[in-house]
Parts: C-alpha cells; sequence; structure tokens
C-alpha cells in the first residue's frame, strides 16, 4: 500500500532533523571549517544525495542551525509580566540554555568570533535582521519601563554580560558557577533574589579551570 502524504512528510522531516543533528555533532567535535559533508553523511546514515537535496551547502547546515539558536533567543524574550518578570527570565533562559544546549553555543560563538567564518553568522545575521531587531526592541522596551536613561546600551550590555557567560561556561563547564553568577546577575539589577535555583549543577566558587 503506498504510503500517504503525512507519512512521507513526517519521514522527511525526520531525516532532515537526522541531518541537522549530525551536522551539529560534527560542528562541535571537528570546528565547522574542518567539517565535510562526508563526515556528517556518515554520522546521520543517509546518502550524500539525501544531504544534498535538503543543504546544498555547509554553509546551509550552519544556518539553519543558526536560525533555531535565534529562536531559542526569541522566544526567551516573548514571555510576559512585570519589567523584573521580564528581566529575570530573561537571565535565567539564557544560562540555562547556555548550559543544556552547549554543542549549538559553541557553534554560535565560533561561527561569530573567527575571521573565517564571521562572514557565515554576518550573513545569517542579515537574513534574520527583522527578528533579531524584534529581540533587541523588547528587552530594550524592559529597560524603558524600568526608567533606564539609555535602554539600547543596557540592552546591549546584558546581552554582552550573557553571551560572555556563555562562553566562559563552554570553556569551563565543571567548574563555572553558575548558579552564583545568576544571584550576581539579579542583584546587580536590583531583582528579588531567586526562589529556587536553576535545575542544572553549579560548582561553588573557586577557580575557573578546564578539565
Amino acid at each position: 500500500m503506498p504510503r500517504s502524504a503525512a507519512v512521507n512528510q513526517e519521514m522527511r522531516e525526520r531525516s532532515r532533523e537526522r541531518i541537522l543533528a549530525a551536522a551539529l555533532e560534527v560542528f562541535a567535535e571537528r570546528g565547522y571549517e574542518a567539517a565535510s559533508i562526508s563526515e556528517i553523511t556518515a554520522r546521520a546514515g543517509v546518502s550524500r544525495g539525501l544531504v544534498a537535496y535538503y543543504f546544498a551547502s555547509k554553509h546551509q547546515l550552519a544556518a539553519e542551525l543558526l536560525d533555531r539558536w535565534l529562536d531559542g533567543i526569541t522566544a526567551i524574550t516573548a514571555i510576559e509580566g512585570t519589567p523584573d518578570v521580564r528581566l529575570a527570565a530573561i537571565i535565567d533562559g539564557a544560562l540555562m540554555a547556555a548550559a543544556t544546549t552547549l554543542p549549538i553555543q559553541r557553534l554560535a560563538i565560533t561561527l561569530m568570533m573567527q575571521p573565517t567564518t564571521h562572514g557565515v553568522f554576518a550573513q545569517v545575521e542579515a537574513e534574520k535582521n527583522a527578528r533579531l531587531c524584534q529581540v533587541e526592541d523588547a528587552i530594550r522596551s524592559i529597560f524603558v519601563a524600568r526608567g533606564a536613561a539609555d535602554p539600547a546600551v543596557e540592552e546591549m550590555l546584558l546581552r554582552a554580560t550573557l553571551e560572555g557567560v556563555t562562553v566562559k561556561l563552554a570553556i569551563y563547564p565543571d567548574t563555572f558557577p553558575l548558579e552564583d553568577v545568576r544571584r550576581r546577575l539579579y542583584a546587580g539589577y536590583a531583582l528579588p533574589e531567586p526562589a529556587a535555583p536553576l535545575p542544572i549543577p553549579s560548582p561553588p566558587v573557586h577557580r575557573l579551570r578546564a578539565k
């Protein structure tokens, strides 16, 4: 019996997701430039032709993964509530994402920072400019409501701080005291102390060392 259109669509989606998951693993292990389509094909357990059907190039694979990274950021800023509730949610959401999705965080950091791949990130950023502006404006609206003198600078400083935390966590995942840093961020923005710690491991403050 021929498969229905719905079944065929589901199989295509599964194959596409398997390819993206394999690409993320290979990028995380090898780096974007060293990774090859052949490695991704082998890791996904699919034919090279199927990879090419969904993604014409390694750039498109990276762009799709970065697009999902941006989706995560957008979701964090969509939370409703008072300005304090929204700001706390952004801090917690960014820290949770940094701790639980390190492979895609590392990919984004690598593409942003390496001179040879910065263009890939810049192109994706340009393609998603409307969504990025939406994220920036959502954060700035929080600082407007909190009476900040320069909401744009506050938004840039918050994002730079959270991205810096992500970089450190990517380098020192076993020794970064995430919960203490979270509470320091809350205090810095005069937010009420969090009622409970984040549900992720967080060592005590000592020294950042790789293991």
